[in-house]
């Protein structure tokens, strides 16, 4: 299992990824071709089915209504055999009508108000925020579903934590005051923290020391409880939070940006450096601190790009993977379509001896015109050590596997609309995949023959 052992071990050894022709969509793949799917939802192998989980529209338990473009997620054990799945909406403050509680103002029920971040002095609340759906694997239905936080903005993506909770990222940046008739009491752009046991609507906190700014992903060092953030920005930057106290990030705690030793600046883009970063090269890196990281001007990357951070081609999905930490950047690479990286952590991370025992980053693949892989987005770590990663293409999309050796290979495919395929997350039993497709607002869990771990 790629839990016990580096999926960089064996990525090395391949010199560069294997490309292969598109037409693979269609043709040969890990698990066979993909099928049309006669209810025109989702391509899958043979073998392969899915059923239904959510969908937008529907009344949940609380009385309201699932949102509109569900997006990243996660998948809980719960004590009785459940699922507890926590999913981000994302959403702006001009989407009321496909929220939770539109579709309008006059619509919201008063147990609502208490509970959202930002109620727009009541005229033009916030649509973002996240649901929680109970699902029993056995019987492969959904038991209850409700929202769980309210008053938000784009949620875009986050990730699940060791101790039980997911931290959904808004993907916005901005202050209080009427913008186009639309009025927000609150600034945006933080990480909001969600129990999976929630039973309802939490009292939404901003983690204002993990930073304001365009947030994407974030995935948990298990051992030291520190988080690592991307952005999504053409000129992002690869961050990581080192909590005061493990697991209490509301504590406060610092706020860095990955550097690569040597280098005053860098850019992982590939769009006009010479030579290009190579797959499988490895860099050793370094950590710069950031100051005033809540603060009103969306400008904390380029503060960190002068101080001499790396910067990334639009970062989004990230995962653990094993011992490392897989990240997409949606449209960096030459052909700008996209490519994923892994940082390894030092043996001392976060602490003064990281210095002597520096981590890694490392290009793990770059799309081409001729790579099946296209547009990186969301991303996960299969059972069976492969990473699954959802692509971003504005057309077709699907989800593509990169083995340890490189080679990528089709997962399932949406042929039927323009929405990318989001939030893919395995159950802990590692026997459903759970997969989103954004609009018009769908989560879908897969069974069928996976690999055996």
């Amino acid at each position: 299992m790629l839990q016990r052992r580096r999926f960089l071990q064996s990525l090395a050894a391949a010199a560069v990824v294997p490309t292969l022709p598109a037409a693979i969509r269609a043709a040969e793949s890990r698990f066979g071709a993909l099928h049309p799917d006669p209810r025109r939802i989702l391509d899958l192998p043979a073998g392969f089915s899915y059923r239904v989980v959510s969908s937008a529209g529907q009344r949940m338990d609380d009385g309201l209504r699932v949102p509109d473009a569900h997006d990243d997620m996660a998948a809980f054990a719960s004590k009785d055999g459940r699922i507890i799945l926590v999913c981000n909406h994302e959403l702006a403050i001009d989407e009321l009508a496909v929220s939770a509680y539109g579709p309008d103002v006059a619509s919201i029920p008063e147990f609502v108000w208490p509970k959202l971040y930002d109620a727009g002095k009541r005229t033009t609340p916030s649509a973002g925020g996240t649901t929680t759906t109970i699902y029993n694997p056995a019987s492969g239905k959904t038991e209850r579903q409700f929202l769980s936080l309210a008053g938000t903005e784009i949620n875009c993506s986050g990730g699940a934590t060791p101790w039980g909770s997911w931290l959904s990222c808004e993907e916005s940046f901005s202050n209080p005051g009427s913008f186009l008739g639309r009025h927000r009491e609150q600034p945006h752009g933080y990480v909001f923290e969600v129990p999976a046991e929630a039973s309802g609507l939490i009292e939404p906190q901003p983690i204002k020391a993990m930073g304001k700014f365009m947030h994407e992903a974030a995935a948990v060092h298990a051992a030291s409880g520190i988080v690592y953030l991307t952005e999504d920005r053409n000129n992002s930057l690869f961050y990581r939070y080192i909590p005061n106290q493990r697991g209490q990030l509301l504590a406060g705690g610092r706020l860095q940006a990955l550097a690569i030793v040597g280098e005053s600046s860098f850019t992982t883009d590939n769009w006009s450096r010479l030579p290009d970063l190579r797959v499988g090269e490895s860099l050793p890196t370094r950590w710069l601190d950031l100051d005033q990281v809540d603060r009103d001007s969306d400008d904390l990357r380029e503060d960190g790009a002068n101080l001499g951070a790396a910067t990334f081609a639009r970062g989004e999905g990230l995962c653990a993977a094993g011992d490392d930490f897989a990240f997409s950047c949606t449209i960096g690479g030459r052909a700008r379509l996209g490519q994923v990286f892994a940082y390894t952590p030092s043996a001392h991370e976060g602490t003064a001896q990281e210095n002597d025992r520096p981590g890694a980053l490392t290009l793990l693949a770059e799309a081409t015109e001729n790579s099946l892989l296209r547009n990186a987005d969301n991303i996960t770590l299969a059972p069976w050590g492969d990473l699954l990663v959802c692509e971003d293409t504005g057309a077709h999309c699907g989800i593509v596997g990169i083995g340890p050796d490189g080679t990528q290979y089709a997962v399932a495919d949406n042929a039927y609309s323009n929405s990318e395929l989001t939030g893919a997350c395995f159950s802990p039993a590692g026997d459903i995949l759970f997969v989103n497709i954004q609009y018009p607002g769908m989560t879908l869990a897969i069974t069928g023959p996976w690999p055996a771990v």
